[in-house]
């Protein structure tokens, strides 16, 4: 626990949360210390030659729960990663994956390097000697860890990632499913790209369109008109600003490292990201207010504030001064306890990141189910399906009289492709997921607030799984 005058930890605010749900139940001690606890824990250094000569850098992979294997979460490369952080996040992977109902155990890697110092191929020598070491210890393998991107990484990394296992495993036929978040021609799946983004849309849609929460906060239902701002502009809060958008919310501000640009009428998205590839800089966006320092943003007036970034973003000194009446987590860990309180106690709603924030692993268990099957979504039944339809609308036209026109007929009776199923499941999983964690809170009294529910929710299949297995009564 954190000593007195000094700030929980990230990972000791992630088990404070834990211990608020743990207090509702009447499961014995040394059950919830095994599910609190990190399984294992592998710390390393590994050397790199790079342009400035050999470099050491550090690494940890970190694999929190073996309740169900592989574990799987993704590894984060950036300057500040530490221990604490990636056990953080790994905890936070299992609770995330019981949550949404992915077959997973938690794990989360980092890197301490900053990817705007290196090249590309410096950073290629950095992922495939940081898997190497995962291979040497068994971090990594379809059936026992299985990384995915995160902060600082994507699908260049993960292809590395994956070249790197199969060659140190040559004729390993599952080899493509040590890792998720590839790029489709390397195995990936089409969706996942934007999947994170895709599913707090989704959640963020779900939540608001619950009359008996929105009154409350004085909103009505739905996303349409309600005003947006979005910390962070990478892949998560990108994807997630472009799909408001797309669905009639008012994105008045963006934020970025550098600051952050306000508009009240709003702003396009990809007018900004456009003007932010083109200057190297959101700042100065044309018609819009710059905002300084970048924090700030989080203190705009809006209805929907989406921290999109990093963790510990809304504080004990600033969440007094937040004026959303929804704080939509998309970043893991934003909110700190002590934050969340003083937001609780002002009613505002918060919709948690072990929710929220699941759309990624939710496709990366797509994309790792497509990998063990060997066969693309869609392929098999695509064209019986379409050929099904367009039977059923020749008995319509036969009966009725009416002929479809072709563009019409082709609509109807088209199959699904891969990326039909992809946001169809991720649709059905984040809407199934929400209502789950807001039926938790609406029969227990003693929950207040959604965060609860959720780790509630989590704990309890977690529970289930070890009392099944017998390791506990």
């Amino acid at each position: 626990m954190p000593t007195a005058n000094t700030a929980p930890s990230f990972f000791e605010t992630v088990n404070t949360y834990f211990e608020k749900a743990a207090a509702l139940t009447d499961y014995p001690r040394g059950l919830l210390e095994q599910i609190q606890v990190c399984n294992s824990i592998y710390a390393f250094q590994f050397p790199v030659r790079t342009s400035r000569g050999l470099e050491v850098f550090s690494g940890w992979r970190v694999q929190h729960s073996h309740h169900r294997v592989p574990v799987k979460g993704g590894i984060r490369f950036a300057p500040e990663v530490n221990e604490d952080e990636v056990k953080a996040l790994a905890a936070l992977m299992t609770y995330k994956c019981a949550i949404v109902d992915v077959p997973f155990g938690g794990a989360k890697g980092g890197v301490r390097v900053d990817t705007k110092k290196y090249s590309a191929q410096e950073l290629e020598q950095v992922t495939r000697r940081y898997t190497a070491e995962l291979i040497k210890k068994n971090f990594i393998g379809p059936g026992v860890d299985v990384p995915a991107p995160d902060y600082g990484t994507g699908p260049r990394e993960m292809a590395w990632i994956y070249d790197t296992y199969s060659a140190f495993n040559p004729g390993a036929i599952d080899a493509m499913a040590c890792v998720t978040g590839k790029p489709v021609t390397q195995g990936g799946i089409r969706g996942r790209v934007e999947a994170t983004g895709r599913g707090v849309y989704f959640g963020l849609r779900e939540a608001c369109s619950v009359g008996e929460d929105m009154k409350p906060l004085g909103l009505s239902t739905g996303l349409e008109g309600k005003t947006v701002v979005v910390q962070g502009l990478g892949n998560v809060g990108y994807h997630t600003a472009r799909f408001c958008q797309q669905a009639g919310c008012i994105i008045v501000a963006l934020s970025e490292r550098e600051g952050a640009v306000y508009r009240a009428e709003g702003l396009d998205v990809d007018a900004v990201v456009k003007h932010q590839k083109e200057t190297g800089s959101i700042l100065n966006f044309p018609g819009a207010k710059n905002i300084s320092p970048t924090n700030r943003a989080l203190e705009l007036p809006c209805d929907i504030l989406i921290p999109a970034a990093l963790e510990n973003q809304v504080t004990a000194e600033n969440a007094p001064r937040i004026q959303a009446k929804i704080v939509a987590e998309a970043a893991n860990g934003p909110t700190t306890a002590e934050a969340e309180k003083i937001l609780l106690d002002r009613s505002v709603f918060i919709i948690p990141d072990i929710y929220l924030n699941a759309g990624g692993v939710t496709v990366s268990y797509f994309e790792w189910v497509k990998n063990l099957s060997h066969v693309r979504f869609g392929r098999v039944g695509k064209r019986f399906e379409e050929a099904a339809f367009d039977r059923m609308l020749s008995a319509i036209e036969k009966a009725t009289g009416r002929i479809f026109p072709e563009e019409e007929r082709r609509k109807i009776a088209r199959g699904a492709d891969e990326i039909d199923l992809v946001n169809s499941g991720l649709e059905e999983t984040m809407i199934t997921a929400y209502h789950q964690i807001r039926e938790i809170r609406n029969r227990d009294a003693r929950i207040q607030d959604m965060r609860a529910a959720a780790f509630l929710n989590a704990l309890h299949k977690v529970a289930a799984t070890y009392i099944e297995l017998g390791i506990f009564p």
